[in-house]
This record gives structure tokens, C-alpha cells and sequence, in this order.
């Protein structure tokens, strides 16, 4: 549908973008990986400045498919009891409205694509994408709808995206972050990082492995603890960075932290996210405000 998507007071739809001037630039984080309660260990005292964090549930447990649904428009959601599932994707979707500052957005502008980057684009934004996990490369259907969407050379480069970050005043911009900071190996030094089979490339693991790899009957407590402060570090490694990317937001800057899923320490005998079915995968933080002064 390439019709505009905002409508007149009268009812009417509006003619372009140009006619609301006053449309948020928005900062969209998702920190891969990390869980909600790493965000309670944390030291965090400029995220803090964005609002309470919250606990939310992801739609999926690893980064492709919780990307696909991120990038749909769906945060992570709060899984109220009592209320129609159809209901709960509508009301999420016109949650965008205040985050735009578009109050006449309508639910069908997502429609037939349904795909956040392409709906802002109808709306005269700026769609800009930067990622770290090569699952979201440039070249996969996750750069639908950006005017620029980048892989970044470092698994962990936060600080440079906010140096790539740019703005302009006479239009808004939508920038979309996929941090790797809080992903295994969380920033550990690479003598300081288990090798565990599988997360330095399935594909890599593919060509050498005739046979499926035998899982042991656990994983060492104290390597499981050693990462998950690991996270907590890493995410407080985020944190220190926010106060250059505040600096360089416009002031009606509209920041949406959270993450895609969640990660498993140990905890029944699973570690990581992807096949596992566990509560610990599903339960993301999340929270979102204005640029803080």
C-alpha cells in the first residue's frame, strides 16, 4: 500500500511527511542477548535517565526471528491476561503513535508489509540500520525498508556507531542499533572466552563435524557465573557510552532500549538461547523515553 498513512483531524489523509514537522527522530537499541535481570545486576545509571525498566516477554529466543518481529513494529510485549490476541499486536502497533509523535497513525499504514522501516519511510523518515550479528547482514530481508543498513566490521562497536550516526533537521530519521556487546562472548578476551561448540559459527562447525556433538552432563558452575558477569560488564560497558550518543541526539529524540531474547547461564542445564525452551530466553528488559536533558 503506498498511500500516506496519516490522517487530517477532518479525516482526510494527509499529503506527505512535510505536514508534521513536528515527527520524533527515534533511536531504536536492541542489546542481543541480553536478559532482563543482567539488567538488574547492572550498573546502569544513564539508562536509568530513560525511564523504569520493565520486564517484557521476546516473540522468539534467538536473533533472526526475534529481529523479523522487531522490525514488524512489535516490542516486546507484556503478555496481558484477559485480552484477544489480535487486540494486543493492535494496540502495540499504534503505540508507535507517541513515539512518533503522530497521533493520527493508523493501524493499516503497516499494512500490506508490515514492516516498521518501510511504514516510516511513507512518512518522509530517514531509515537507518546498523548491526553487529552476521545473521542480520546487510544482504538477508532484515534491510528491507532502510535507506542505509550496515553490518559493522566488529562484533562489538557501539561507540562507532554512534560515530556514524548523523541527523537531519529538516527530516526525521529512524536509526535502528542491534548491539553485539551483550552477546556471547561479552566482550571477554578472547584467552578469557570458552570455547563452547556452536557459537563461533554453526557453519564453520558444519564442515568438520560428520558426527552430531555429544552435550555433556552439564556445564561448570563457575564458568556459567564467569559469564554472566561477563554481561552484566558488558551491558555496563553500553551504559558508559550513552551520554555521547545523548550529545548527539536531537532534543525531541524519541530512545527505545530493550532486547531480542534473553540468555540461559547454566540454569536447568541449559546454556545459550535459540532450541531452548525456558522462561530465562523469553524475558527481556525494556524501556523507552525521551532523550534525557
Amino acid at each position: 500500500m503506498g498511500e500516506p498513512f496519516l490522517r487530517s483531524k477532518k479525516g482526510s489523509p494527509t499529503l506527505s511527511s512535510r505536514e508534521t514537522p513536528t515527527m520524533n527522530d527515534v533511536v531504536y537499541i536492541v542489546l542481543d542477548s541480553c536478559r532482563y535481570d543482567t539488567w538488574e545486576a547492572a550498573a546502569t545509571p544513564n539508562l536509568d535517565r530513560l525511564g523504569v525498566v520493565e520486564r517484557r516477554w521476546a516473540y522468539a529466543s534467538w536473533t533472526s526471528p526475534a529481529h523479523q518481529v522487531l522490525l514488524m513494529g512489535l516490542l516486546p510485549h507484556v503478555s496481558p491476561p484477559g485480552v484477544h490476541a489480535s487486540e494486543v499486536y493492535r494496540q502495540e502497533l499504534l503505540s508507535w503513535r507517541e513515539r512518533l509523535g503522530a497521533p493520527d497513525l493508523e493501524f493499516a499504514g503497516f499494512l500490506p508489509q508490515l514492516n516498521l522501516p518501510t511504514a516510516l519511510k511513507r512518512l518522509g523518515y530517514r531509515t537507518l540500520g546498523r548491526v553487529s550479528l552476521p545473521v542480520l547482514n546487510q544482504h538477508t530481508v532484515f534491510a528491507t525498508g532502510f535507506d542505509d543498513y550496515r553490518l559493522m566490521a566488529s562484533h562489538a562497536d557501539f561507540a562507532g556507531m554512534i560515530q556514524q550516526m548523523s541527523f537531519d533537521p529538516g527530516r526525521p530519521s529512524f536509526w535502528f542499533l542491534n548491539l553485539g556487546e551483550t552477546h556471547y562472548p561479552y566482550l571477554l578476551p578472547p584467552e578469557d572466552a570458552p570455547r563452547l561448540h556452536g557459537l563461533h559459527g554453526v557453519v564453520k562447525d558444519l564442515a568438520h563435524a560428520a558426527e552430531p556433538v555429544a552435550v555433556g552432563p552439564g556445564f561448570d558452575p563457575a564458568e556459567m557465573a564467569c559469564l554472566r558477569k561477563a554481561q552484566v560488564r558488558a551491558l555496563e560497558t553500553v551504559d558508559g557510552l550513552l551520554p555521547a550518543l545523548y550529545a548527539k541526539l536531537p532534543a525531541d529524540a524519541w530512545i527505545i532500549v530493550t532486547a531480542d531474547h534473553g540468555e540461559l547461564f547454566g540454569e536447568d542445564g541449559y546454556f545459550g538461547h535459540g532450541p531452548v525452551m525456558h522462561p530465562k530466553v523469553f524475558e527481556v528488559p525494556f524501556v523507552e523515553g525521551r532523550r534525557p536533558a
